[in-house]
């Protein structure tokens, strides 16, 4: 079994954009890091959350499906328009 790496939490001002994004229904252009490659998407935030002793953001993808992404997998994002 492998584990995932420890946790780094997403500094304060990332993440309240973040809530803001939520709050404002906004799409966001998303660059995360995952299984060792980079992915550029364009999701929907719908929720923050904490579980297992980390942070995630609940989106939804261009598929609308409903994912959790660690939020210190995400690399960058920027408000859609």
């Amino acid at each position: 079994m492998t584990l995932a790496p420890a946790y780094s939490p997403m500094d304060c001002e990332r993440y309240s954009l973040l809530e803001l994004a939520i709050l404002h229904g906004r799409t966001l252009r998303l660059r995360w890091v995952g299984r060792g490659m980079s992915h550029i998407e364009y999701v929907r935030p719908e929720d923050l959350r904490t579980r297992r002793h980390a942070e995630y953001l609940v989106l939804r993808d261009a598929m609308t499906r409903r994912r959790f992404l660690r939020l210190d997998r995400i690399v960058h994002f920027v408000e859609i328009a």
